[in-house]
C-alpha cells in the first residue's frame, strides 16, 4: 500500500499532467476537499481515457466500461480491477491503470459518492461508444454531455455537501459541467471531425452551438450564485471564467487563450 503522503504527491502530479485547467483550482482547495475532488477527477479521467482511446476497438471499450460500472461498488476489490486491466496494460495509459490508487486517495466519507458518479459515467460512456458518438439533435447532445460532464457537476455538488453542508441545485450543477464541455466541443470541432466524431446536432453550426453553450454558462453563474463558501466559489469560478475567455477568443477567430491570459484570470479570481 502506498502511504497517503506519497499518494498525495502522485495524485497531484497526475492532475498536473492530465489537466492543467483542473489542477489549478484543485491546488487551491483546503485539505480534505482537495483530496476528494482530486481523487474524483482522476477516477473520471481514468475511464475517460478508455472512451477516448485511439487504438482500442469499440467493443473492447464497451466491455471495459461495462465491467468497470459493475466493479466500482463501495465493496470493490483492488485485485478485480487489476485483473480487468491486465490484458490491456500495454495499451491503457497510466492514469487508468492506477485507478485503484485514486480510489484509495479519496477520503472515506466522500468515496461512495465518487464511485457512484464514476459508475454512472462509465455506463453512459459505454452507451455513446456503441452509438459511435453520432449526435443528431439537442436531446442527444444533452444526453452525451450529461454523462461526460454534467455528472461531474453533480459529483462536485455532492462533495460540497459532504464538506460543509453546502446545498446546490442539481440541474444548475449539470448545466455548469455541460457548459464547460460544450466550450471544448466548439474548440475541438476540426480535431473531432478528423477522428470521425460529430457532437453537433443536425443543422447546427458554430452559432447554434455557441448559443447552447452561452445558455449553460449563464446557468453556471446561477449555480455559483447559490454558494457561500469562498473556497468552493473560487474553485468553480476558475474553470468558468477560463471557459468564458475561451469563448471570447473563439468568437474572435483564435483557437485558444494564451498562458498569460490564464494566469491573469486565475489571479483575478483568487484575489477577489
Amino acid at each position: 500500500m502506498t502511504d497517503q503522503s506519497n499518494l498525495h504527491t502522485k495524485a497531484m502530479d497526475f492532475l498536473l499532467k492530465t489537466s492543467r485547467t483542473f489542477f489549478i483550482p484543485i491546488s487551491y482547495l483546503p485539505k480534505g476537499l482537495q483530496e476528494a475532488i482530486g481523487a474524483a477527477y482522476l477516477c473520471m479521467r481514468a475511464i475517460d481515457e478508455i472512451e477516448d482511446h485511439p487504438d482500442l476497438p469499440a467493443d473492447t471499450k464497451v466491455t471495459l466500461l461495462h465491467a468497470l460500472s459493475e466493479l466500482l461498488g463501495a465493496d470493490h476489490r483492488e485485485e478485480e480491477l487489476q485483473s480487468l486491466f491486465e490484458p490491456y496494460k500495454d495499451f491503457l495509459p497510466e492514469v487508468t491503470l492506477l485507478l485503484s490508487d485514486w480510489i484509495q486517495f479519496c477520503p472515506p466519507g466522500a468515496k461512495a459518492k465518487v464511485l457512484e458518479s464514476t459508475k454512472e459515467m462509465a455506463e453512459g460512456m459505454a452507451k455513446w461508444v456503441t452509438k459511435d458518438w453520432q449526435i443528431h439533435n439537442e436531446e442527444e447532445l444533452d444526453d452525451y454531455t450529461y454523462y461526460v460532464a454534467g455528472l461531474v457537476g453533480v459529483m462536485l455538488s455532492d462533495m460540497w455537501n459532504w464538506y460543509d453542508g453546502t446545498e446546490t441545485d442539481r440541474e444548475l450543477a449539470i448545466a455548469f459541467g455541460r457548459g464547460l464541455q460544450t466550450v471544448n466541443i466548439l474548440r475541438n470541432r476540426e480535431e473531432d471531425a478528423e477522428r470521425g466524431v460529430n457532437f453537433y446536432p443536425d443543422g447546427w453550426g458554430f452559432d447554434e452551438m455557441l448559443a447552447h453553450t452561452e445558455h449553460n454558462l449563464t446557468l453556471a453563474d446561477s449555480y455559483i450564485g447559490e454558494i457561500e463558501t469562498k473556497e468552493i466559489i473560487q474553485f468553480c469560478k476558475i474553470p468558468l471564467e477560463l471557459a468564458k475567455a475561451t469563448l471570447k477568443a473563439l468568437k474572435e477567430g483564435k483557437e485558444k487563450i494564451d498562458r498569460a491570459t490564464v494566469t491573469e484570470i486565475v489571479n483575478q479570481v483568487v484575489e477577489h
